[in-house]
């Protein structure tokens, strides 16, 4: 009789500023998938640290990760840290205590690493054709910009422009007031040097949104407008820019407590996501851009695609 091979059941661990995501897959085929909300930023992420409440948010994430793993009979788990990690004074301590007291290895990615599995991950969402578009990712403490095609990266860049870091360092009013729109956008355009000199030489009309920000958008915009049903099982989706527009400035007018009961509104993002459309507004606008798309994959997808 033929021997046959087990697929290997594979977990992979994105340690976000926001949430702490978890995939667990055999083979290629998706078993099941989750997050949980540690906002690892809260608190400290403008001086450099992960402060006490958010570091142990953080390792009860992972306490409960794990005993999912153990229930799926994982056979090997791949842990990645991102930006609040790495760039805290005691991301190292994380680290060495989730180490010595879950047993888990944890491997702090660069943002040029965490850029490059971005783009791998969006590459399996749709076909990315042979025009140069620009994926975004927003995630708390850091924004990966790639400006690529189908077939390859042609520049990236990861900045410190994560939402819940823009979100500390402003401390706008709630609803945000016009002077500090104008401040935030001033920031973005004086931050993002690097990418209007990469977007003069490489143009691109169409964003591609990954995840995070970008997926509670399309929510909003599917309840508001559409049927939450159409997202379903869906690793991509078109936005109307009428309807992004539209809900941009809904939100510029909102206080917290009417995100909040916006239908289809995640409520760790509720405090959030008004900085994130300024962000992506501010680039549409400024790069007269055309088109914007939702990948629902990014970085854990991405890691999948680099396991043999």
């Amino acid at each position: 009789m033929a021997n046959i091979q087990r697929v290997m059941k594979t977990a992979i661990i994105d340690l976000g500023t926001n949430t702490f995501n978890l995939l667990i897959v055999e083979g290629k085929t998706t078993l099941f998938k989750t997050k949980i909300a540690v906002k690892l930023g809260e608190g400290g992420i403008t001086n450099g640290y992960i402060a006490e409440a958010p570091f142990q948010r953080g390792f009860e994430a992972l306490k409960k990760h794990l005993q999912t793993i153990e229930a799926y009979q994982v056979d090997r788990t791949l842990a990645f840290a991102t930006s609040a990690i790495r760039s805290a004074s005691n991301g190292a301590d994380f680290v060495a205590e989730v180490k010595t007291e879950l047993g888990l290895q944890i491997e702090v990615i660069d943002g040029d690493k965490e850029a490059e599995l971005i783009y791998l991950g969006v590459q399996q969402a749709f076909n990315l054709g042979d025009g140069n578009k620009l994926i975004m990712d927003i995630g708390g403490g850091s924004t990966e910009f790639i400006i690529c095609n189908k077939k390859e990266i042609f520049w990236k860049q990861s900045f410190q422009l994560g939402a819940a870091r823009l979100l500390e360092h402003f401390q706008p009013q709630d609803p945000i007031t016009s002077t500090e729109v104008k401040s935030i956008e001033g920031y973005l355009e004086e931050t993002l040097t690097p990418l209007w000199t990469a977007l003069q030489k490489l143009p691109c009309d169409t964003l591609v949104g990954s995840s995070g920000s970008f997926d509670t958008l399309a929510d909003v915009i599917v309840h508001q407008f559409y049927k939450p049903s159409i997202l379903k099982g869906k690793t991509n989706y078109d936005f109307k820019l009428s309807d992004y527009h539209w809900l941009h400035e809904y939100f510029l007018k909102s206080n917290l407590e009417e995100r909040l009961n916006t239908p289809g509104m995640i409520p760790m993002r509720a405090d959030m996501i008004v900085i994130s459309t300024i962000f992506i507004n501010y680039l549409l606008k400024r790069q007269q851009m055309q088109a914007m798309k939702l990948s629902t994959y990014a970085l854990k997808e991405g890691v999948l695609e680099t396991l043999s």
